[in-house]
């Protein structure tokens, strides 16, 4: 299960980075199925949902920041396609 709680742990801290809301808060039900709330004690923004869900549902709710490319990056990709 500590696998899985990373995982889902990992993608509730980005939301908190792209979102500067550090009051997300995960929870896991006792059948392993993970929700998100808005702090500790408030309702659920969603349903009880399998990791692979929640995670998906966790990358909605703010807009992940676009992927930085640098010069070298886009040579190298040129080369590539050569």
């Amino acid at each position: 299960m500590s696998g899985r709680a990373t995982k889902a742990t990992t993608a509730v801290d980005r939301l908190k980075r792209r979102s500067g809301n550090e009051k997300y808060s995960m929870s896991v039900t006792g059948s392993g199925h993970f929700f998100l709330s808005d702090g500790a004690g408030n309702p659920p923004l969603c349903p009880p949902m399998e990791l692979d869900d929640f995670v998906a549902f966790v990358k909605t709710i703010a807009p992940e920041a676009p992927k930085r490319v640098s010069k070298l990056d886009i040579a190298f990709e040129k080369q590539l396609k050569k």
